[in-house]
């Protein structure tokens, strides 16, 4: 998780086989949160942590709530001790898909698709929300990824030398960053990995759309980086192998990239799953 955050242009924003780059990844904060996604825990040490218990309880009936009506929902753990909420987070596990979005928030979803570990930071690094949130993507970070965001990409009067598919490329973006689009609607998808361009294209791309704080890593199809820039509801997309060589890079207009979002029928599966979890604690 320590190198979420590249470079989008420049060395390395090719595959190796193109231009000879190599990826270069900007550090995360040390301190985000990593949980394991260890065994579940045994009877006699989950009757230890009546609190952790009850808190997965509600986060069950958060889940049965999100699968009836859609609508996502918290179960705060602040208030959580330092055993129970280790519990919680040994019950819950790691999933696939993790969140930065500056110094603000972290979250990572858990081993029950639909349920997300958030925690938010106040101006001095301090914990000031910890919580479990079941829904397709966070909240937070749906409200905050695009905020102080442009609602459209001013074109530079001047591209400068080895630019030419860029400025057409704006064109196409602002025309789909005017419509409006729901969370989980199909995105407009702009393949650059399939479209002819220059090293120049792409930086001026990425100086013209500007770099957000929200960071995605996505693990359930190979390793997906996914970048919010400073244009509201555009993404830098990148797709890695096993070597973490890029092949697939690209641009999405959308309010988050659905690879980084729960399905319904995820939310359905993990409601199922923790039940039968917490039957055997009862």
């Amino acid at each position: 998780m320590s190198n979420l955050t590249g470079a989008l242009v420049g060395p390395g924003s090719q595959p190796e086989d193109f231009d000879g780059g190599k990826l270069e990844y900007m550090q995360l904060p040390r301190d985000m949160m990593v949980y394991s996604a260890g065994h579940i825990p045994e009877s006699e040490d989950a009757r230890k942590h009546a609190a952790g218990l009850v808190a997965s309880e509600q986060i069950l009936l958060a889940l049965t709530k999100a699968e009836e009506t859609g609508v996502p929902s918290r179960v705060d753990l602040i208030e959580l001790d330092a055993d129970n909420l280790a519990f919680v987070d040994q019950l819950l596990g790691e999933g696939e898909v993790s969140v930065v979005m500056g110094d603000v928030a972290q979250s990572q979803e858990s081993v029950l698709a639909g349920v997300w570990r958030v925690r938010e930071y106040d101006a001095d690094g301090g914990r000031k929300a910890d919580y479990a949130e079941i829904g397709a993507f966070p909240s937070v970070m749906i409200e905050q990824a695009f905020a102080g965001a442009a609602d459209t990409v001013e074109m530079p009067q001047e591209a400068g030398p080895n630019i030419f598919n860029a400025p057409p490329l704006i064109t196409e973006i602002n025309e789909y960053v005017a419509r409006e689009a729901k969370l989980g609607d199909d995105p407009h998808v702009i393949n650059l990995s399939l479209l002819p361009h220059t090293e120049e294209d792409l930086a001026f791309l990425d100086e013209t759309l500007g770099k957000g704080s929200l960071v995605i890593l996505s693990r359930g199809y190979g390793n997906c980086r996914i970048n919010a820039t400073k244009t509201r509801n555009v993404w830098w997309v990148r797709f890695f192998n096993s070597q973490d060589t890029l092949i697939l890079n690209s641009i999405e207009v959308c309010p988050i990239p659905s690879v980084a979002l729960a399905a319904a029928e995820d939310i359905a599966d993990s409601r199922e799953r923790l039940s039968e979890i917490l039957d055997s604690y009862r």
